[in-house]
C-alpha cells in the first residue's frame, strides 16, 4: 500500500507542476484503484496532498517569474469561500452524483485542452470586471476543491488563458499558488468530518512534492500546444476509466437495492 501511495503521489506531483493543476485529477482516480477508497475518501484524501504540493509548485514558478501574485490573492479569496460549501456537498451529496459529476468536468477540460493552443507570454489587466471574475473563478474553484478532492486548477487554468489571456506557464503558476487557500479550507470539514486517511494523504503528498520540480521543468522546455494535447489526452483516459467504473458501481448498486428492497420486480 505504501508503494501504491508514493507512486500515486509521483504521478500526481509531476503532473501538478507540468500542468499547473493540484494533482487530484489523477490522485482521486488512482486513490480509487489502487487504495481502494470510495470517492469522499479519495477525494478528502487527496486534496490534502495537494496543499504542500501547490505550495512547492508556486514557489518554482514564481522563481521563473510565473505567478501573477495579484490574481492569485483574488482568486484565492474565492477558493476560501467556495471550498467549505464544496467539503458540504461532498459529505451530503449521493455517490453517484459526485462520481458523474466529476467524469463531466472532467470531460470539458479535456476538449477545451486537446482543440485550443494556448500561447506564452500573455499577461493580465486588472479591471473592475476582472477583478470580480477573478474571485468568482475562485469560488469555482473552491467547490471543486472541496467536493472532488482537486485543487481546481484544471478549471482555473484554462479560464486564465481562454478568458483572461494569460500565456500558459503564468497561467499555471497563478493556479497553484490560488489554490493553496482552497486546498486547505477544504481539508479542515474534511478533517472534522473524518473523512481523510492522514497518513495516506501525507506519504501522498511527500512523493508529490518530490515529483513536481520535474514536472515544473518540463513544463518551461514543452512547447505549449504539445503540452496542452497531451494533458488534453491524459484526461481523456482517465474519463474513460472513471466513466466505466461508474456504471459499473451503478450496475452493482442496482442489484444490491433490488436484492435487498421488498417486492424485488414489482417495478
Amino acid at each position: 500500500m505504501i508503494l501504491a501511495l508514493l507512486a500515486v503521489g509521483a504521478i500526481g506531483g509531476f503532473l501538478s507542476g507540468m500542468f499547473g493543476v493540484g494533482g487530484g485529477i489523477v490522485m482521486v482516480p488512482l486513490l480509487l484503484w489502487l487504495a481502494r477508497m470510495d470517492q469522499r475518501q479519495a477525494a478528502a484524501t487527496s486534496l490534502v496532498a495537494i496543499v504542500p504540493t501547490a505550495i512547492v509548485g508556486s514557489i518554482l514558478y514564481g522563481v521563473g517569474g510565473q505567478v501573477d501574485w495579484v490574481a492569485a490573492l483574488l482568486i484565492g479569496a474565492g477558493t476560501i469561500v467556495g471550498a467549505p460549501i464544496g467539503a458540504w456537498l461532498l459529505r451530503t451529496l449521493p455517490l453517484a452524483w459526485l462520481r458523474w459529476l466529476f467524469i463531466v468536468g472532467l470531460a470539458a477540460a479535456a476538449v477545451y485542452l486537446i482543440f485550443e493552443t494556448p500561447e506564452r507570454g500573455g499577461s493580465l489587466d486588472l479591471s473592475v470586471g476582472v477583478v470580480v471574475a477573478l474571485v468568482g473563478l475562485g469560488l469555482v474553484m473552491g467547490l471543486a476543491a472541496g467536493m472532488f478532492g482537486i485543487g481546481g486548477g484544471i478549471i482555473a487554468v484554462p479560464v486564465l488563458i481562454a478568458l483572461f489571456g494569460m500565456g500558459d506557464l503564468l497561467a499555471k503558476g497563478t493556479s497553484l499558488l490560488a489554490m493553496i487557500p482552497a486546498s486547505i479550507a477544504g481539508t479542515i470539514p474534511n478533517l472534522r468530518a473524518g473523512l481523510v486517511r492522514l497518513r495516506d494523504g501525507l506519504v501522498v503528498g511527500l512523493a508529490a512534492v518530490l515529483a513536481s520540480s520535474g514536472g515544473v521543468a518540463m513544463a518551461f522546455l514543452v512547447p505549449p500546444a504539445l503540452a496542452s494535447v497531451l494533458f488534453g489526452l491524459l484526461l481523456v483516459f482517465v474519463v474513460a476509466q472513471l466513466s466505466v467504473r461508474a456504471v459499473r458501481l451503478q450496475a452493482r448498486e442496482k442489484r444490491e437495492r433490488e436484492g435487498d428492497g421488498p417486492g424485488e420486480g414489482s417495478e
